[in-house]
């Protein structure tokens, strides 16, 4: 099928065409015609299937313009990276509509934003925080919202906006049609479907947990940092093949030590993205990433759902991620649109868990490559690596009383002892010495 089977309008189309998009995804081809009914709707689909299209051009293929520009649509993504970029296609897909779309999000003044969302606004992308506060100070009214879009719901969950979320569903009013994108459908998220949700229609890209067909999943068996350092290195040299590569660690602190270690061989080719960066870092990192100034960037698994690159040839797992889902929505950075992409994870024996978590969620097997021969092999530890020494706190057994606070010698005055003195004891320190009462004269 193509875009132009579906129930869209010329100036959709013409949009399309304009982006080169010519063939509809699984997830977009499969929610067109149910969104379009108004029935509430989950999706489930794996990062990187097309979700954002999938649920903005039912919107705008129904859109009705309006001078006074109530708010309509209202779509709820996790994080500020990806408000920008769902704005941005918006934008895009409203090329020949008089549509205004505007983001808003924490970490900024929030002073204009307050200003641009009062002035009117069709359609607001927001993250759960700064929504919250513009409709707790009046700047967002919400009471005209048709159509609500929750994307990306269980990282939302994940990153602990629950009580905004929950907050912001209850204040909306109750008639609107309410779409639900996600990866995975935890617990979590299936208790929100079931509170706020009429009567959903299910449809899904792949079952959750499902590999991308168009991914090749790979590994290397690695004893420590600096070897996984080596390998980096190795697999970076080779430029023709590792063109766009992300390359993720499990942590801040781990993701700057490895841009310490690479940067100086890649200068002015690596990029490094985590949340303790500025947002205007952020925003340059990817913006430098994705026109191809750098050739690799560095990101935690906190800002992976935020991405969204394309031609992404290789993203490599510098770290295995100790949730399983997470590896799904690593590896869904490149094969994006259903284009191929490549997979490769490093695997120490601290490791091996996680990867057996990953490939029983998966059902797959990731397969295991053979070392380069060439590999130089580092004996050198990072301080999360060395051994873990266990010292028992061994407390005197007999003693009841534990000593709190400071402690501090008794002035000379206050060491006294209760003593029992007898009289004559006193009288020896009145006088010098013992004093009696006398001798008792005979017969008396």
């Amino acid at each position: 099928m193509k875009f132009d089977e579906l129930n869209l309008n010329k100036p959709l189309l013409n949009a399309l065409n304009d982006l080169g998009y010519t063939q509809p995804t699984t997830i977009q081809q499969k929610g067109f015609s149910v969104i379009m009914s108004g029935r509430d709707v989950v999706g489930i689909a794996q990062t990187g299937t097309g979700k954002t299209l999938a649920y903005l051009l039912p919107c705008l293929r129904q859109w009705e313009f309006s001078k006074s520009k109530p708010l309509k649509v209202l779509i709820i993504v996790p994080t500020r990276e990806l408000v920008v970029q769902v704005v941005e296609v918006a934008k895009q897909l409203s090329k020949y509509m008089s549509v205004t779309v505007e983001g808003v999000y924490g970490g900024v003044n929030i002073k204009p934003q307050m200003a641009m969302v009062g002035g009117g606004v069709d359609i607001l992308v927001a993250t759960p925080g700064r929504l919250l506060d513009l409709i707790l100070n009046g700047s967002a009214k919400i009471k005209t919202v048709k159509r609500l879009i929750v994307d990306e719901v269980d990282e939302m969950l994940g990153l602990g906006f629950r009580y905004q979320l929950t907050t912001i569903l209850n204040l909306l009013p109750p008639k609107r049609q309410n779409l639900m994108f996600s990866a995975t459908l935890t617990d979590d998220v299936e208790a929100l479907i079931t509170h706020y949700f009429n009567n959903p229609i299910k449809i899904e890209a792949a079952p959750t947990g499902t590999p991308l067909d168009n991914i090749v999943q790979s590994g290397y068996a690695l004893p420590n940092f600096y070897t996984k350092i080596n390998m980096l290195k190795t697999l970076l040299a080779n430029k023709d093949e590792f063109k766009k590569v992300i390359v993720f660690a499990a942590t801040k602190k781990l993701a700057d030590l490895v841009y310490e270690n690479i940067e100086g061989k890649f200068t002015d080719q690596i990029g490094i993205i985590h949340s303790n960066k500025s947002q205007n870092n952020r925003f340059d990192t990817v913006n430098k990433f994705q026109a191809g100034t750098y050739r690799a960037l560095i990101a935690t698994d906190i800002i992976a759902r935020g991405l969204d690159i394309s031609e992404v040839s290789h993203v490599i797992n510098f770290d295995m991620p100790d949730e399983a889902e997470n590896y799904i929505h690593r590896i869904g950075r490149t094969g994006r649109a259903d284009k191929e992409g490549i997979s490769i994870s490093f695997i120490t024996p601290r490791e091996e868990e996680f990867q057996l978590a990953i490939e029983k969620l998966m059902n797959y097997k990731i397969a295991m490559q053979p070392v380069p021969e060439t590999l130089e092999t580092s004996d050198q530890l990072i301080p999360d690596e060395l051994p873990k020494i266990f010292v028992p706190n061994i407390q005197d057994k007999f003693s009841k009383k534990k000593l709190t606070g400071a402690f501090h010698e008794k002035l000379e005055k206050n060491k006294k002892v209760n003593v029992h003195l007898t009289r004559g004891m006193k009288l020896k320190l009145k006088y010098g010495k013992p004093k009696t009462r006398g001798q008792k004269k005979p017969g008396k």
